[in-house]
């Protein structure tokens, strides 16, 4: 079976590949990237590859789907996923970074696209939601463009080292999505989503494998 991937005009969304290392190294090792996130910024390149070896387990226990955001013309930019799943409520949290010369050229809106596709088109979401740092007024006018919708501010919500952090809470829902901009956005699928992701017909998504276990520390952010 291919790997599963989601493509658009300009990018593609994969899963992670340990090969991955370096060039996320080189995205997150600038201090910038990282500010408003619990991690980093990477130290060295075997700081990415510890993030990467974990993926797979946390994939297999449905716990959170990440992909590299790859441009067809450049290679690995940045990455996205999903996490904080709810079976039962049909609802998880995206998070996004990229690298600081992807900023402010467009790629966020349509890796926002690729992703809420998988979510709402392929997975069976109900919500999809996102966290930004009050401070961070880039990522939230960036939300609120694309059709996301600002619900208030969760005090004391997020460490960073001995630093405790607002954030404001973000939401867009599957009716919504089907009328922005982002469900225009042409998508092209390959290879099927991991099965702990899917939606099953009781209406959770679908029990991880026996056996499956571990979660990681979120690994990235808005």
């Amino acid at each position: 079976m291919a790997s599963f991937a989601v493509s658009g005009p300009t990018l593609t969304l994969r899963l992670p590949r340990i090969t991955d290392a370096p060039a996320l190294f080189r995205l997150a090792s600038d201090p910038e990237v990282t500010r408003f996130f619990s991690w980093g910024p990477y130290r060295t390149e075997q700081d990415a590859m510890a993030y990467l070896e974990r993926l797979p387990i946390q994939r297999q226990a449905g716990e959170q789907m990440d992909f590299v955001i790859e441009r067809h013309d450049a290679g690995p930019i940045g990455v996205t996923g999903l996490s904080e799943i709810s079976r039962r409520d049909r609802r998880g949290m995206v998070g996004t970074w990229f690298g600081r010369q992807w900023w402010g050229t467009g790629v966020n809106q349509e890796s926002k696209a690729l992703i809420a596709h998988v979510a709402f088109r392929l997975l069976g979401f109900e919500r999809l939601g996102a966290y930004t740092n009050v401070l961070h007024g880039r990522s939230q006018a960036a939300l609120q463009s694309l059709g996301f919708h600002r619900e208030g501010v969760l005090r004391h919500w997020h460490r960073h080292g001995d630093t405790v952090h607002d954030v404001v809470v973000w939401s867009i829902l599957r009716g919504e999505y089907e009328r922005s901009a982002l469900a225009l956005v042409p998508v092209e699928v390959t290879g099927e989503p991991p099965s702990p992701f899917v939606l099953s017909a009781q209406g959770g998504l679908a029990a991880p494998a026996a056996g499956d276990a571990g979660r990681g520390e979120r690994e990235r952010g808005e």
